[in-house]
Formats: structure tokens, sequence, C-alpha cells
């Protein structure tokens, strides 16, 4: 393909791709407590434990947070595991996950929660329980 044709089909892919990659979570920065959103959760510990996450924070897998791609930073989540009915609160202080059509990444201890860490994933859903900068106190650190 020469350059201008793959310069061309790119341009068409971004054009007709872009409205899908924002949610109105993102765009306005404020969540809706409408937001649901169902999909596959991984989870992630070790390896990542004390890097700098999104949030600028140091990420503990210890601690009930998690990855989302689109959500604001400092949201709070309630994720159900489809398979077994376990929820866990958590707040999103990084993004991905960027694997596969995985929809949140969970720390260690959250998927501990969930029962999912011998399978890598689950079925899951994921509600907003708290905005950002709201006055609720969240249970999840």
């Amino acid at each position: 393909m020469t350059f201008k044709k793959t310069l061309i089909a790119t341009l068409l892919a971004i054009t007709v791709c872009l409205p899908f990659t924002f949610d109105t979570a993102h765009s306005t920065g404020k969540p809706s407590h409408k937001f649901r959103q169902v999909g596959t959760a991984s989870w992630y510990g070790p390896g990542f434990h004390g890097k700098k996450t999104a949030s600028g924070t140091r990420f503990d897998q210890n601690k009930l947070t998690a990855a989302h791609r689109s959500l604001p930073l400092d949201t709070v989540v309630k994720v159900t595991n489809l398979d077994n009915g376990k929820t866990v609160k958590v707040r999103v202080n990084d993004r991905g996950p960027y694997s596969g059509k995985r929809v949140i990444d969970l720390s260690k201890a959250a998927a501990n929660k969930l029962d999912m860490t011998s399978d890598g994933t689950a079925r899951v859903r994921i509600e907003v329980a708290e905005a950002p900068g709201s006055n609720q106190s969240a249970s999840s650190n």
C-alpha cells in the first residue's frame, strides 16, 4: 500500500472510531451515577507494586484500587463479580487496561475480594459509587 493510501485509511479509521473512544464520564470530568459497564476484569499486582500510577500515587497491590480507561481518576466504583455475586468498592487511580477487551484492571487486594485471582479474569459489572471530589468518604482504601 502506498503512503497516501495508508494515510487516508488511517485518517478514515480515526474519524470512524473517535466518537466511540470517549464516554460522557471522561469528556465531562464527572461520571454519572447511572454509569454502568459490563465486561471482563483482570488484575495486576507484583510487577507494578510501587510504580507510579496515572494519578501520581504509587501503586499498592494491597489497597483497593483499579485502572480504568475513561472514568475520572479518584472515582469510586462498585465492582460485582457476575459469576459469584461478590462485590468490592475500588478507587480509580490508574489508566488501563490495554489488553484485549478488558474494561477494568483491579489491584490484587480487590481481585482477592472478588475471588478471581486464580482465574485471572472475571466477568464484572462496574457502577459509580462516588464521584471524585464528593464529600462521601470511601471505605475502599
